[in-house]
């Protein structure tokens, strides 16, 4: 669980999104800094009993600014992903602490690179029925719902519009995404949502490393 002492900080940097406040009130951010970390790791070590991930990244709270009009210097969430062991298995997990009900999890694929992208496209274009009796299954979609993501508003260059699959091929991301309560998060049980969540996605990643990890005929592209 994250403490309500969590919530009430970030509540408290919203209405105070400065320097000098910020480093007023640093000792007590370092600490509950600390708590939430551990809360990751105890995660990561979960998501170790029944998959494969690296260590875990906890982000700064500090904003990077320098091309942003927005110059409020910290963020007003805290956030961590642990990424699957690369290159035999692809996807990570995210995890995204917020007031005011704004926490979530997230899972998938944010930013694809352009040979992978390629590759699933290719995939969806030949066969979606598996993706589709995947992300359609009942059980999945009962705890991820729809499959999100930025996609293009007409056909990828080399594929058809008509395609029965454009609405997947189209895609440039393919993410889900889990909203959590405030009291979700400060419950006891949320280390149980958030593994069971992950849990449920295995099948979506077990499928789209398949794909990743081999070639239009089958031969595995990994040395």
């Amino acid at each position: 669980m994250i403490s309500k002492n969590v919530f009430n900080f970030l509540k408290k940097l919203e209405k105070n999104n400065n320097r000098d406040w910020f480093n007023d009130n640093k000792p007590e951010f370092k600490t509950l800094e600390t708590e939430v970390k551990s809360f990751y790791n105890t995660i990561n070590e979960r998501l170790n009993t029944h998959d494969e991930t690296d260590k875990v990244k906890v982000f700064r709270i500090y904003r990077d600014v320098r091309f942003s009009k927005n110059k409020l210097p910290y963020k007003t969430h805290l956030s961590g992903s642990f990424h699957r062991v690369k290159p035999r298995l692809r996807g990570g997990y995210y995890f995204h602490i917020q007031p005011n009900n704004e926490s979530f999890i997230a899972t998938g694929f944010w930013d694809p690179a352009k040979e992978d992208l390629l590759r699933i496209r290719k995939e969806f274009e030949m066969d979606d029925e598996e993706i589709r009796s995947i992300i359609n299954n009942k059980t999945f979609k009962s705890v991820w719902g729809e499959l999100e993501g930025e996609e293009l508003k007409t056909a990828p260059k080399g594929f058809d519009k008509e395609h029965p699959a454009i609405d997947l091929i189209r895609k440039k991301q393919f993410v889900f995404t889990k909203k959590l309560t405030d009291k979700e998060v400060q419950s006891k049980e949320l280390l149980d949502i958030i593994d069971n969540a992950f849990v449920t996605i295995r099948p979506y990643f077990d499928y789209m490393s398949a794909i990743l990890t081999t070639d239009l005929n089958g031969e595995s592209l990994i040395d």
